[in-house]
């Protein structure tokens, strides 16, 4: 729950430090809370912005609450930790912040509702860095 910490994850420098040069080189993907976090900022649910790790360029609320709650089916743009592209994953969303700022990265996936409805592109992505609201579950057989 980053949106309770967001104060401690802007301080914490080695953390910062530690995260980009281990993404400099290595996959890092996140999800919900992760992915809040792999972001420019957060805005707490009093409001006040904290910077985080900088390495998506999306920014996040937990002051302008909306509830996103549902199955979903995402179908990866590019290969990531999940899996190559053009991978069908099952999962769900279930999360009450929403995106202030999308930044300039590459989108993820196409996501879909339970019925297969689309909802449009999910997540971010930038050299192995990656990350979504999406919670995964498994790849779809």
């Amino acid at each position: 729950y980053p949106e309770l910490h967001a104060g401690k994850l802007a301080a914490a420098t080695n953390f910062q430090a530690g995260m980009a040069r281990f993404a400099a080189a290595k996959p890092v993907h996140g999800e919900c809370g992760g992915f809040m976090v792999l972001g420019e900022g957060l805005e707490d649910a009093d409001g006040e912005n904290h910077r985080m790790l900088g390495l998506l360029g999306h920014s996040t609320s937990f002051a302008r609450r909306k509830m996103n709650l549902g199955y979903r089916e995402a179908r990866l743009r590019a290969a990531c930790p999940l899996g190559p592209e053009g991978t069908l994953i099952r999962g769900h969303e279930f999360h009450y912040a929403q995106m202030t700022a999308t930044g300039n990265d590459e989108p993820l996936a196409d996501l879909a509702d339970g019925q297969g409805n689309p909802l449009g592109a999910s997540g971010y992505r930038r050299g192995h860095v990656s990350g979504t609201f999406f919670h995964a579950i498994a790849r779809s057989a």
